[in-house]
């Protein structure tokens, strides 16, 4: 089966799967695992993100939404080149991936008919449920057996830790998926804290990230405050967490008091939708309560701020 993947976390769950060989077109943001580098681009960005401030980033997204524009384009005869039996697309985020209709448009095209299947999870159950969706569409339905159960066992082990811990000793949580405009992480993540043995204080479970102001941020006093910029990797997560310690009040969070900000690498564990989503639980465990879940020497998906920032 020739198999086209128009978002990082359906190619995480390809390679998952087995099915790296079958994998004939990604997208310029699959970067993991780093082999999956050698194959054809499908999409590109109109936007030269790495340059660009969050700011700049967030005008540029809102001006394309309200031109009815999409941030991401087919190259040009790449898709009708790959000749796809199988297209994996998404509809949850228009800023993450290219669009759904957009998709859907250029396929209309191609002189072939390829099965489309969007993934478009809302929670933990969704993530586990797409991984086995793709695995039947690709003829490998024991395989992501395999691997959902695998997953299913590290949450079920994180949870069994954290289950009994009442809820006046879980610690206040706050994510920031974007710094300016803020936005508080969505979707699966406050799921992931409460699983982690914390309580969110920004965000709705299952529900989209959105745009809060400063005034919340300091209104819900965190007592852990975790930066983890959606597209960034580490170090520009840090960048962004200098730009948010200028903001009025900043000193008086009990994160930043206490020494509880940190960084994590969003793509790696939180804002992708696939397997590594179950690392970036066991992350949030080992930063929530590291005296039930110990660190390991030589992580580098997150990282605690220095000092009291």
């Amino acid at each position: 089966m020739r198999i086209v993947s128009l978002l990082p976390s359906a190619t995480e769950m390809l390679y998952a799967l087995g099915l790296q060989d079958e994998l004939v077109g990604v997208t310029h943001a699959c970067d993991f695992p780093p082999e999956v580098k050698s194959k054809p681009v499908m999409i590109e960005s109109c936007l030269d993100d790495q340059t660009l401030s969050a700011s700049e980033i967030d005008s540029r997204i809102r001006t394309a939404r309200q031109n009815g524009e999409s941030i991401y384009r087919f190259k040009a005869g790449a898709l009708e080149q790959s000749r796809a039996e199988l297209i994996l697309t998404q509809g949850i985020c228009d800023v993450c991936a290219i669009p759904y209709q957009s998709v859907m448009a250029e396929v209309q095209k191609l002189k072939f008919k390829p099965e489309i299947l969007s993934l478009d999870p809302q929670d933990l159950t969704g993530i586990l449920t797409d991984i086995r969706r793709v695995g039947e569409a690709a003829g490998r339905i024991d395989k992501a057996g395999e691997v959902v159960d695998g997953l299913e066992e590290r949450v079920g082990e994180v949870a069994g830790r954290t289950r009994d811990i009442v809820q006046s000793n879980r610690p206040s949580v706050a994510v920031i998926e974007w710094t300016d405009p803020i936005y508080a992480a969505g979707h699966w993540v406050p799921e992931m804290i409460e699983l982690a043995g914390g309580k969110d204080v920004l965000a709705r479970p299952s529900e989209p990230s959105r745009c809060i102001s400063w005034e919340a941020v300091l209104a819900a006093q965190p007592e852990i405050l975790i930066v983890a910029p959606c597209g960034y990797d580490l170090p520009r997560a840090r960048g962004e967490l200098e730009i948010l310690s200028k903001r009025p009040g900043w000193s008086t969070l009990p994160a930043v008091k206490h020494g509880s900000v940190y960084l994590m690498d969003a793509n790696a564990t939180l804002s992708r939708p696939g397997p590594r989503i179950v690392d970036g639980l066991e992350d949030l465990a080992q930063i929530i309560h590291p005296e039930l879940f110990p660190v390991e020497p030589g992580h580098a998906r997150w990282a605690g701020a220095v000092g009291k920032c």
